[in-house]
């Protein structure tokens, strides 16, 4: 499966590509909707094989979670800039974003009760009342 094919999946799925230009829109959004946004950095799939993996389980965590989710792909292009702010230091990395705030990352491809599980604890977790409000 060509990365491309499986990101051309992705967006089928509802999942939009984003940069540094439409994060914000993005992720503002997402807040509107009462959602945590979760934004995949994949990197490129010659190198980090498990790109692929991760893009096909994203959409399925989105299901999973009934709403509780919305999610994006970063474009290549802006992956260095995106993970820069966001902290990403390996690749693939689910990165979750409620309110302005970053959750936490997820990094490689997890058993799915690991994902369960970590992202359960990052969107259920109390947050700091001034991010809150």
């Amino acid at each position: 499966m060509e990365f491309q094919q499986g990101k051309h999946d992705l967006t089928r799925r509802g999942l939009p590509e984003v940069d540094a230009a439409s994060v914000d829109r993005f992720l503002d959004a997402a807040n509107e909707a009462g959602a945590v946004a979760v934004l995949l950095s994949a990197g490129d799939p010659a190198r980090f094989m498990e790109a692929i993996d991760v893009a096909v389980v994203l959409p399925e965590l989105i299901d999973a979670f009934q709403g509780r989710l919305r999610g994006a792909v970063i474009a290549r292009h802006a992956e260095s800039e995106l993970g820069q702010r966001f902290g990403v230091r390996v690749q693939p990395t689910l990165i979750f974003i409620a309110k302005g705030e970053t959750l936490g990352l997820i990094a490689k491809i997890q058993d799915w009760s690991v994902y369960v599980d970590r992202i359960a604890k990052l969107i259920d977790r109390p947050r700091d009342a001034s991010v809150l409000s």
